[in-house]
């Protein structure tokens, strides 16, 4: 039985392949070095903003480079975090997942790649968001909430979520007094391009 919650991220994209897209994943427009892939068919379309690795090619996913309602399924796993250097303290997920200034800086990226995601769909075409809720100064950040809310706008259909569980989390040294509960989940948000069958 196929739930909504794992500790393994393979088995949680491997569950969304069998109910939603059982041709497989169509482009990554993140692809970065393809961790999701190692057991799965890698996508026919590879792009990332700075390729690290042979056949993914350069492009931003606010523009690719595809036609109009042209691609069936797309994975998206953007960054999450929005915080300045201006302490001089990268930090640890900073430096490892890469990051925005600030979480509204972050957000637009995301609606201006909602919006190019579904100019390239077909009708009935999936979307699988990665995201994960975040604090940034002291605000708690409900990513979840706000890609469901401008996928609507835009004629997504939510139709399902898978939620990634952690069994440790990256701790940033620069953290001095704990304000808000950690986060240790990320969501697995399934889009279908097509009218919404709920009232929301």
């Amino acid at each position: 039985m196929i739930t909504t919650i794992s500790y393994n991220q393979e088995e949680i994209i491997k569950n969304i392949i069998q109910l939603y897209c059982p041709q497989g994943i169509e482009l990554d427009p993140t692809y970065s070095k393809g961790v999701f892939y190692k057991n799965i068919e890698k996508p026919f379309h590879r792009f990332d903003l700075h390729p690290q690795i042979e056949g993914v090619r350069e492009a931003d996913c606010r523009e690719l480079p595809l036609g109009g309602e042209s691609v069936s399924s797309i994975m998206f796993d953007p960054p999450f975090v929005g915080a300045s250097q201006k302490d001089g303290k990268p930090g640890v997920i900073k430096t490892r997942f890469g990051y925005y200034k600030n979480i509204p800086i972050l957000w637009d990226m995301y609606i201006d790649a909602l919006k190019e995601f579904h100019r390239i769909l077909k009708e009935n075409g999936i979307l699988i968001f990665k995201c994960q809720d975040t604090i940034e100064s002291s605000k708690q950040y409900f990513s979840e909430f706000k890609i469901i809310k401008e996928a609507l706008a835009l004629g997504f259909y939510p139709k399902d979520k898978f939620i990634l569980l952690a069994k440790s989390r990256l701790m940033s040294p620069n953290m001095k007094v704990q304000q808000h509960a950690r986060k240790f989940h990320s969501y697995f948000l399934v889009f279908i391009k097509k009218d919404c069958k709920v009232a929301y």
